[in-house]
């Protein structure tokens, strides 16, 4: 029984692990906000550099995967064990932290894959901390899927791809979007609020003065006239139904204009230029952006810059790359979710989001030299990619892990095997040795028997 739930317990913590650690590697650049979140929350905003947050994301990516692969291969059992038990420890705690204080709506545990409440990742951590301690007491337990001298290949392959995805994830996009701006999705839709859903309820506080005396009232008690209002509060006592796509708008700058409904019902295709801040964008590939701008207006598509950078920024930006674009301000968060590239490129057809480029790939080339945009133009990313690139970790990360894990334990097997028939082999020629030995005393005592007899004793016989 004692074998049979701590295996259990190998096998949920260690994927939670691997799951985790993975989302994390996929999405670096939602890890670094997800920090400058709690460092605003601690009032440290600022205080660390995005390089810093950027390998700090890596990091604990790295080590959530290869604690879980380690986990599940049973590699340094006790050291692994007790390293999960601290570092759940340390989690829990904070999120007790984060249930009470609620700094931020979601802890950012498994990124946008898997969205928790603060009181559902406490639970979760609970649990999690409570099997890695039966872990910790029963670690001889759990049987190792590889042996001692080949751990290493096991540990030291899923570092590296881990690295690889999360350096690709980095430089081009996210491996996986689980945003709702993600390929395919309908925008306007994405905003629509069904009937029937859940309605929000709020609770609101007059504060009213009479007599010099201050006291507070909700709207079932407001008082009478003699009373005098001085100011009102509301809150959220239960969230309604939030759809996907909330707090998107475009506000043209030059004139303060609301252009989303235009934008978004437009028929044909939409380019659109985000940057969270021009401040810090990269403008090594400005000179692609301009040619799609100007592929843009050369075939009737439309053309917008969204950021929520200051004026100064935006000229900053102009004066950089002699942009010629309208400029459209829209909230920073709505950006950052948007796309994970500073800046990077959306394209919309309809409303429906066809194209995501990261400014280090912008199809500048491939656009000019396709002429109008169709379905089957080059440049744009096809439906199946998710299932490609799935079928591609499956290859280059867990069919060589399997086939390692087979290997190993067959030659394991036949390595117990010669060991066990060497020494079947070895106890046989003691015993044969053992008989000789026997037998050759026999035979001497035989022969000093003969030769104690008398010589008439011999000649009777």
């Amino acid at each position: 029984m004692r074998g049979i739930l701590v295996n259990i317990a190998r096998i949920i913590v260690g994927l939670t692990f691997l799951f985790s650690g993975f989302v994390k590697a996929v999405d670096p650049l939602g890890t670094v906000y997800k920090f400058q979140d709690y460092a605003e929350a601690v009032g440290l905003a600022g205080v660390f550099p995005d390089w810093l947050l950027t390998c700090a994301a890596i990091l604990l990516a790295l080590t959530e995967f290869s604690l879980g692969i380690s986990i599940l291969f049973a590699i340094r059992r006790k050291v692994t064990t007790w390293f999960a038990l601290v570092f759940m420890a340390v989690m829990t705690i904070i999120t007790v932290w984060i249930y009470i204080a609620n700094p931020v709506s979601d802890c950012g545990c498994f990124g946008d894959a898997l969205i928790l409440t603060n009181g559902e990742t406490l639970l979760k951590n609970i649990v999690l901390t409570a099997l890695t301690i039966l872990m910790v007491i029963w670690h001889e337990r759990m049987p190792r899927l590889i042996s001692h001298s080949n751990r290493w290949l096991v540990l030291h392959y899923s570092c590296i791809f881990i690295v690889i995805v999360a350096a690709y994830s980095l430089y081009y996009l996210p491996l996986f979007d689980f945003r709702p701006y993600h390929i395919g999705a309908n925008i306007p839709k994405g905003m629509e609020i069904p009937e029937g859903a859940e309605q929000p309820e709020f609770k609101t506080t007059f504060i009213m003065e009479k007599n010099g005396e201050r006291k507070e009232f909700t709207l079932e008690e407001y008082p009478d006239s003699t009373w005098t209002f001085i100011d009102s509060k509301t809150e959220v006592i239960k969230p309604g139904y939030e759809p996907p796509i909330h707090d998107f708008t475009i506000q043209r700058i030059s004139d303060g204009e609301d252009i989303t409904d235009s934008v978004l019902t437009a028929k044909g295709y939409t380019f659109l230029l985000i940057s969270p801040h021009l401040e810090t964008a990269d403008d090594s590939y400005f000179g692609h952006i301009d040619e799609i701008c100007d592929y843009a207006h050369d075939n009737g598509y439309g053309f917008l810059c969204l950021t929520a950078s200051t004026e100064k920024g935006i000229e900053r930006w102009i004066d950089i790359t002699g942009a010629e674009y309208t400029f459209c301000n829209t909230d920073e968060t709505t950006l950052k979710t948007i796309i994970r590239s500073n800046p990077g490129l959306l394209l919309l057809k309809n409303g429906t989001v066809v194209g995501k480029w990261s400014h280090n790939k912008l199809p500048a080339e491939e656009m000019i030299k396709g002429g109008k945009i169709t379905e089957k133009s080059s440049f744009l990313p096809k439906e199946d990619m998710a299932e490609k690139k799935i079928a591609y970790i499956l290859m280059w990360f867990v069919l060589p892990l399997v086939l390692l894990s087979i290997a190993d334990r067959l030659w394991m097997w036949s390595t117990w095997f010669r060991n066990e028939e060497s020494k079947h082999k070895n106890i046989f020629s003691k015993l044969l040795k053992k008989q000789k030995q026997e037998n050759g005393k026999e035979n001497r005592s035989r022969q000093l028997e003969d030769e104690q007899e008398p010589a008439g004793g011999r000649s009777s016989r």
